[in-house]
């Protein structure tokens, strides 16, 4: 947390943010354009982001694109918000505002564990609704199957797709339409890529939600911040994290 509180603390990296939060996935020319600095000023500004997790980038072809990553925000807002809860808020509903307009997102969190604790975490009908808002998912995890969420205090089911790629415990694909509503219900199917890397004795999980509509409805993408720092909570301390999303069917 001392990094990311460093890199709120600039200015300039605070309106890299805006301009992110305005459009994602910016490569360093069009960042570079918005900035009365030399490029390799906001080279070392973008850096100080990174390592704070705050930003995530990713090679595209000959490009490398900037992304939000949310969760950094969303740990921040768990652990101050109770004792400092006027400023945090309203900062934090602006920023939640403003980074949901995109048609991919993509979080990186890092997790005390094992890559196969946390795959049986993510892939157990037991443990799911322990971090995913109380939310079961229905599948045999094998390609070409179908994944069904739901809830058991809901009318119906929440969320249905298909398993697209599964290589435990590395790398988990699948496609997701939200039914919870006839407004998300319309905004038809995206994609969701769970993936799992060791570092020394932690995990570091990346989560891609893409093939979003360019108006995707923030509720199809919205909460991810929340079910990771979930899964983060319960893995380390067994704790069960209450969010917003955990007292929709409380």
């Amino acid at each position: 947390m001392d990094d990311v509180f460093k890199a709120l603390a600039d200015p300039t990296r605070r309106e890299l943010l805006d301009e992110l939060f305005r459009q994602d996935g910016q490569t360093l020319s069009a960042l570079e354009e918005r900035f009365e600095m030399s490029r390799f000023g906001v080279m070392k500004h973008l850096k100080v982001l990174e390592d704070a997790g705050l930003v995530v980038t990713r090679k595209r072809g000959r490009e490398k694109l900037h992304f939000l990553n949310a969760v950094p925000i969303r740990l921040v807002h768990d652990r101050w918000v109770s004792k400092y809860a006027e400023p945090w808020v309203a900062g934090l509903s602006d920023l939640k505002q403003r980074m949901e307009t995109t048609m991919e997102k993509i979080y990186e969190i890092y997790i005390r564990t094992t890559p196969e604790r946390l795959w049986d975490a993510i892939t157990s009908p037991t443990e799911r609704p322990k971090f995913m808002f109380g939310n079961s998912v229905d599948t045999d995890w094998s390609v070409g199957s179908t994944v069904t969420m739901t809830n058991p205090k809901a009318p119906g089911p929440l969320g249905d797709g298909e398993v697209l790629e599964i290589d435990p415990p590395h790398k988990l694909v699948q496609t997701m339409r939200a039914l919870w509503s006839d407004d998300v219900k319309a905004q038809g199917f995206s994609r969701v890529t769970w993936e799992i890397t060791q570092v020394e004795d932690s995990c570091l999980l990346t989560l891609t939600h893409d093939e979003l509509r360019e108006d995707a409805h923030p509720e199809i993408y919205g909460g991810w911040p929340m079910i990771l720092s979930g899964l983060k909570t319960w893995i380390e301390t067994g704790a069960v994290l209450t969010t917003p999303g955990s007292l929709m069917y409380a």
